[in-house]
């Protein structure tokens, strides 16, 4: 009786990958795959979060309580369903191929793009120690040029500061402390915007940022009366 032999594999056969190898093996290219397309995720810039933090703001700064018309509603916060369990939380008790595939596909997004996900619905950080500083100080500035507000003297502008638009009821002799009030206004009105950006992780929406409390500054100026600046650089009062 002649011994058995094993036959090599055939010339250019590759030899069969077992269960727990070949699930490894898809699960590493899956994580690749997402990295890869994680590279191109876009943090969009939230205007509506902007919008309602820009109202917050204004009406701290003004003393204001009545929100100016056109603001965006608060999100609702979701409600828990009894008895229900998260996707993540689903997937992990399965232990199928899979379900493994699934909730390892979940923990890669949720470590990879959490400030896309914030962005979409979190509140912006409007309460660091320099905005704090910045609103108190615009506060405290703005009771003195309120009169000139409520008079027509000075407006906002299209780019979210102030300036002044009629000097000629003012007596000579505070026109420079009024000139003097309206540049260090905007001065703490450049460093809030560029405040708000940093403390939210991207110095790149400043723009973004002003232009969103820019509207909501004509929007206040349109409710209480005051004049504002159009596009094509004419007074416009509310």
């Amino acid at each position: 009786m002649r011994p058995s032999t094993s036959l090599p594999p055939a010339s250019g056969a590759r030899p069969l990958i077992n269960g727990p190898r070949k699930v490894g093996a898809v699960l590493a290219a899956l994580t690749l795959g997402l990295l890869a397309g994680c590279v191109t995720v876009n943090v969009y810039f939230p205007a509506a979060e902007a919008q309602r933090a820009a109202d917050k703001i204004i009406n701290a700064v003004t003393g204001s309580t009545t929100p100016a018309p056109g603001a965006p509603a608060e999100p609702a916060k979701p409600q828990a369903t009894p008895g229900t369990q998260p996707p993540s939380s689903r997937a992990s008790a399965d232990s199928r191929p899979e379900s493994l595939l699934a909730s390892a596909a979940i923990r890669v997004l949720d470590a990879l793009i959490p400030s896309a996900q914030a962005a979409g619905g979190a509140n912006l950080n409007i309460s660091t120690p320099q905005i704090r500083a910045i609103i108190a100080d615009m506060h405290q500035r703005f009771q003195h040029l309120k009169p000139y507000f409520q008079s027509g003297v000075v407006g906002v502008t299209e780019d979210g500061t102030i300036a002044v638009r009629d000097q000629s009821t003012v007596p000579l002799m505070q026109r420079a402390t009024l000139a003097q009030l309206v540049a260090q206004q905007n001065q703490d009105l450049s460093q809030l915007y560029t405040q708000i950006a940093i403390a939210n992780g991207h110095p790149e929406w400043v723009n973004d940022i002003r232009g969103a409390f820019a509207r909501r500054w004509i929007a206040h100026a349109r409710q209480t009366g005051w004049y504002y600046r159009d596009g094509q650089g004419n007074w416009v009062k509310g």
